[in-house]
């Protein structure tokens, strides 16, 4: 019996998709960034701003009986411990808010805070997104015990990456942040108004509801922010190392803020 071979077929692989075509350059660019970071962290890389804000905070822990944290949500600064009271407050509610914290207020920062009497309030990447920060300030100053102290970090307003968040608006920045910075897609998004959130102007509003004491430490890296586009990533490198080596903190890309109520 006579066996027909069988015929050979041969299919051409499919192209890859724009958006693949895309994601790939995209994550080609953060690839060779990242390598560019890790050769030369002394030109690329900054200390943390969140070891400096945590390490605030701790210092004056001992000294507070009850703190209150500020858009921290389920991601908190702190922990629940015997040694004080830990409160927290955001304009929204999650599942384990009230496991994280003693008690939990659903509130705008900008209006009165119930209860007040803190030791210390608290936030990090809080008041850029708040409409009014002259009313937050006012109504963190109202909440504290005299004497009670204050620690915050946040994003500045001048810094490329922030004016570039506000030219494209949350709607979109919702869409870039997976192909961009696909580990904060849980984490940015939300609208950011950026109001009064530079070093002189949120000094002088410190200064208005009454703080003393009031000490600033300007952070000139949010370079991450580009690294999918290598270019862009070079030139806001260069930028931040200007920037910082004139100490020109109006450009910074962000700050700690502390201050005392007398």
């Amino acid at each position: 019996m006579k066996v027909h071979p069988r015929p050979l077929t041969t299919s051409k692989p499919s192209a890859p998709s724009g958006g693949g075509v895309l994601t790939a350059a995209l994550r080609l660019n953060r690839t060779w960034s990242e390598r560019l970071r890790d050769r030369w962290p002394g030109f690329f890389r900054s200390p943390s701003y969140k070891d400096e804000l945590v390490s605030r905070i701790r210092a004056d822990l001992p000294r507070s009986e009850r703190v209150l944290e500020v858009g921290g949500i389920d991601r908190p600064l702190l922990m629940k411990a015997a040694g004080y009271g830990y409160d927290g407050l955001d304009i929204e509610h999650r599942d384990g808010c009230d496991r994280i914290y003693d008690e939990f207020l659903v509130q705008s920062i900008e209006d009165t805070v119930p209860g007040s009497g803190y030791d210390m309030v608290i936030s990090i990447t809080l008041l850029e997104h708040v409409p009014d920060n002259a009313r937050a300030v006012r109504s963190m100053f109202e909440a504290l015990k005299s004497g009670g102290v204050t620690h915050h970090y946040l994003p500045s307003k001048w810094h490329p990456y922030s004016v570039g968040l506000r030219m494209i608006g949350p709607k979109l920045q919702k869409k870039l942040i997976p192909m961009l910075r696909p580990s904060a897609v849980d984490e940015t998004g939300y609208p950011a108004f950026f109001d009064r959130c530079s070093v002189p102007a949120m000094r002088q509003l410190f200064e208005q509801a009454g703080f003393v004491d009031i000490d600033v430490n300007p952070y000139y890296r949010a370079n991450d922010y580009f690294a999918a586009l290598l270019p862009a990533y070079l030139l806001v490198t260069v930028f931040e190392n200007v920037a910082a080596a004139l100490r020109l903190n109006l450009f910074a890309s962000g700050f700690v803020i502390s201050a005392r109520k007398p």
